[in-house]
């Protein structure tokens, strides 16, 4: 893991979106820049990122305690929009940083929240994900610092289990009809000498 302490956006951010998720009950993990750069290579991000296990009926309760801890919604259809892109937009006011809550409800998200470790960021207890998890997300969002991202991370974890890696890459790109998707994480992994398994050739 990177020492990203100097990337960190402000204590009480994190302090508190720590304590949100807390307070609403909600299973959550930690992801982008930030988990690129503790898990990976440290760069800087203006933003935190998270997933959280809710869906369109939690956004509600999820803004009524929010407020609690200084996060107010970034536009005045931050709700409307939550429903229809499963993305929470808000900003923690005490801190003037942006938080991106992706509302959580696929399988691979309720996985990776669920293979998600604790790790003390800042002395706060913050889950990150795996490192083939991370990978998976950044391969689907695929803008260049995600590959630059992915690069990183094999870097620092040359054991990743590349088969689970290559198995939810293919599955995105077929739903997203985004071959790319595959072939870019391909290429990477096989730079990092992760070729693909042959297959036996039948007797």
């Amino acid at each position: 893991m990177s020492d990203a302490s100097a990337i960190l956006p402000p204590h009480d951010t994190l302090r508190d979106v720590a304590a949100w998720f807390a307070a609403a009950g909600v299973r959550w993990v930690l992801i982008g820049g930030l988990a690129a750069s503790f898990l990976g290579r440290a760069r800087f991000t203006k933003d935190v990122d998270v997933v959280v296990l809710a869906g369109n009926e939690d956004i509600e309760r999820l803004l009524a305690v929010g407020a609690s801890y200084g996060f107010s919604p970034r536009t005045s259809d931050c709700a409307a929009l939550a429903r229809e892109h499963r993305v929470l937009l808000v900003d923690h006011q005490p801190s003037g940083v942006g938080v991106d809550v992706s509302l959580g409800v696929l399988p691979f998200e309720n996985e990776t929240v669920a293979r998600a470790t604790q790790a003390e960021i800042a002395g706060i207890a913050v889950p990150l994900p795996s490192p083939e998890d991370l990978i998976i997300m950044k391969a689907v969002a695929h803008r260049p610092i995600d590959l630059y991202d992915i690069d990183g991370v094999l870097d620092a974890h040359p054991d990743v289990d590349a088969k689970r890696i290559r198995y939810w890459a293919g599955e995105f790109a077929q739903v997203l009809e985004m071959p790319e998707i595959l072939a870019d994480v391909e290429a990477i992994l096989t730079r990092h000498g992760k070729h693909p398994a042959r297959k036996r050739a039948r007797k």
